[in-house]
């Protein structure tokens, strides 16, 4: 009987395992499939001059038969390496400042492969200026075949801007803006033995999510106080301004209204009190020298209107102490409470 040689024993093994990898390579299934999250802001406020974050989640799944149809034929230790893609989305014209839509209402934001939201970690495509992947390179997959999940987090930023500021809710609200990312996410991928190649060696696959923020109405009121210079006898009328700041959602109908006060609880006939007696001064007040009672729009007074802009807005308060019998000296108050409706 002829013996072979151990060095023709190893070469007619790596010529049966070469021909037994090509006669299966039709059975070969090695690829990569990925999901994601919609990225969801939520409510927000244009004019609450805060920042606003979300996050998406998504999860690559890659899986791979012991076999390869091309060469080395089998994966000896078996890698792959993974990169999420984003294109631009919707209603977007740079990486550098993707926006969200609403007809043609835009609101700046952008989303990152990492929470420190800079510039430099913007999620884009590989080989896009200016943009970075998701890189999920390191994945080791089990010798025999199967498949491994690896997960990752898209990191989205809206910033308070003046694109914010100026957006509008349409009708009663609140307004949806968007995103759509149909078909503009992708992963490119390539499975290896020791050295890394290139993730766009491989194959790849898209995948769809959007991004989604709900413009609410809002206001805020503040106000300071409407105070009298002291005076002596109540002989002849005193008179002092201040003012509301008014904060509105741009295009959004507001109206204040006051009520009649701690004192008399009449919006027509207010008075301030002495704080240490029970002695009273009358007064009036109004948005304009001199002009109608301002009150919640009973007993002949009015309410004071306007629309927002998102920016700060100034009205004056008039006040108006009349000619009276003039009561002991005394610290004079009242505490009006005002209401602001959008």
């Amino acid at each position: 009987m002829m013996a072979l040689r151990p060095k023709s024993w190893l070469r007619w093994l790596c010529v049966l395992l070469a021909l037994y990898c090509l006669a299966c390579a039709p059975a070969r299934a090695d690829s990569c499939t990925v999901t994601m999250s919609d990225v969801v802001f939520g409510d927000i406020n244009s004019i609450a001059g805060v920042d606003y974050t979300a996050t998406g989640s998504g999860s690559v799944t890659c899986s791979w038969t012991l076999l390869s149809p091309t060469p080395p034929f089998v994966l000896l230790f078996p890698n792959v390496v993974v990169c999420v893609n984003a294109g631009l989305g919707t209603n977007s014209l740079s990486y550098g400042g993707r926006q969200l839509g609403q007809a043609a209402q835009r609101i700046d934001y952008n989303l990152y492969t990492a929470s420190s939201y800079a510039s430099a970690t913007t999620w884009g495509a590989t080989g896009q200026a200016g943009t970075v992947p998701i890189n999920l390179s390191g994945g080791v997959l089990p010798l025999v075949g199967g498949s491994i999940v690896r997960p990752f987090t898209v990191y989205a930023k809206l910033p308070a801007s003046a694109s914010l500021t100026a957006a509008k809710v349409v009708g009663n609200g609140p307004t949806s803006f968007s995103s759509a990312f149909t078909g503009a996410g992708s992963i490119s991928y390539a499975f290896y033995n020791l050295t890394a190649p290139a993730c766009t060696a491989g194959g790849s696959v898209a995948f769809s999510f959007n991004v989604t923020a709900n413009l609410t109405n809002n206001c805020t009121i503040s106000a300071n106080p409407l105070a009298f210079l002291n005076a002596g006898a109540l002989t002849s009328a005193k008179r002092t301004t201040t003012a509301l700041s008014v904060r509105c959602t741009n295009d959004n109908a507001w109206r204040i209204a006051l009520d009649g006060g701690t004192v008399a609880a009449n919006v027509a006939a207010r008075k301030m009190k002495d704080t240490a007696g029970t002695d009273t001064i009358s007064y009036r007040i109004s948005d304009t020298l001199d002009g109608p009672l301002w009150g919640d729009g009973n007993a002949g007074t009015s309410v004071v209107t306007g629309t927002g802009t998102g920016a700060a807005q100034t009205v004056t308060l008039y006040g108006l102490v009349p000619v009276q019998t003039t009561p002991r000296p005394g610290d004079y108050k009242d505490s009006v409470t005002a209401t602001i409706y959008f």
